[in-house]
């Protein structure tokens, strides 16, 4: 429903016209011209399938590059295992547990991706989604978890040095556990950042952190090799280094989702949009945040106060309707109009679009 108010109460009444768009993509492809003509022409409803088809498509696919994941990973864990039993590498044992816990770190992440399915309730009024955040939280500890168990076995190698058996095997395992880890990393990575779902980047992250452990096993092996057995803890130590900065980089990411931070590139682009909007005078203020990996909009813009509650409706519905369209990742827009103040008229209209 689009709601208009005017100064005083006596003013308020609702129209029937409603605004749904879940037409950006439908299982990968454009909805025909036909049916693009025909959503421009005619009122929508608020059905809850069109709401929620799109975001359920993303979730759909997160819970693909999750699951995905989860047996390249255990698969180079399976291999690595193999190997273990053969050289009797502590540290390969190690890599190897550590990469079984990177698997697992999808336990959490995909239960949130299921609860932000649900639909939205009177309590929960914004849905489920910023369960992705609770999971990122969750995968950014066991990052820190992995630095520092990572440190400490560095440091007590380092402390009693031991000879490795089977090298080339230690070294091919190593091999096979950083390329499984970088793939799975790109992997989530990508699409983490495809459909703005900072949890499963955090988790790409973490895949990379156990991509650099496995490369700290192999210059062990290199290390012992050369009759050198301190090589392994040192590299081990570097390494625990390199996770630290791969911890703060997701820490910095699941902070700025928590503190609603938005990329400024979005909010000067929504302010363009607005801008080139026909009867727009001016734009106020632009705030948006994520809910899960779906953006949600806020935002004021200046009309003529000549404009009757019609015209100034149509504007409104004309700006949530660019910005849904035009803007990757909006659902919604709360589109708020103001008189220009200079000719002194104190009416403003109210359009609250959905998707």
């Amino acid at each position: 429903m689009s709601e208009h108010r005017h100064a005083g109460p006596e003013h308020q009444h609702t129209t029937g016209h409603g605004h749904g768009h879940g037409h950006h993509r439908r299982s990968g492809r454009l909805r025909p011209l036909t049916s693009r003509i025909r959503h421009l022409l005619t009122p929508h409803g608020h059905d809850s399938a069109d709401k929620t088809d799109e975001a359920l498509e993303f979730s759909g696919r997160g819970l693909r590059v999750i699951g995905m994941s989860f047996g390249v990973l255990m698969l180079t864990a399976a291999l690595q295992a193999v190997i273990v039993i053969r050289s009797g590498s502590v540290a390969l044992l190690g890599d190897t547990l550590h990469n079984v816990a990177d698997a697992l770190t999808a336990v959490p992440l995909a239960i949130a991706f299921l609860i932000g399915r649900r639909a939205a309730t009177r309590r929960f009024t914004y849905g489920f989604g910023r369960a992705e955040d609770l999971a990122g939280l969750v995968i950014v500890t066991i990052i820190a978890a992995s630095a520092a168990l990572a440190g400490y076995e560095a440091s007590r190698r380092l402390m009693d040095p031991q000879d490795v058996r089977a090298l080339w095997w230690v070294a091919a395992a190593a091999v096979i556990g950083f390329l499984g880890n970088e793939w799975v990393a790109r992997y989530r990575i990508r699409a983490g950042r495809e459909i703005g779902s900072a949890a499963l980047v955090a988790d790409g992250l973490h895949a990379r952190t156990d991509g650099y452990t496995s490369l700290a096993v192999l210059g062990g092996a290199a290390g012992s090799a050369l009759g050198h057995p301190i090589a392994d803890p040192v590299v081990g130590l570097l390494i625990t280094i390199a996770i630290c900065f791969v911890l703060r980089d997701a820490l910095r990411e699941i902070y700025h989702r928590l503190m609603d931070a938005v990329d400024p590139a979005l909010v000067s682009e929504a302010e363009r949009i607005l801008a080139g909007v026909d009867g727009v005078r001016g734009v106020g203020n632009v705030r948006m945040r994520w809910i899960g990996h779906r953006l949600r909009a806020e935002t004021d813009i200046v009309l003529s106060p000549d404009l009757t509650l019609i015209q100034a409706h149509a504007v409104a519905v004309e700006a949530e309707h660019r910005l849904i369209h035009e803007l990757p990742r909006l659902a919604a827009a709360t589109v708020h109009t103001d008189p220009d103040t200079t000719d002194g008229s104190d009416h403003h209209a109210v359009l609250q679009g959905h998707r």
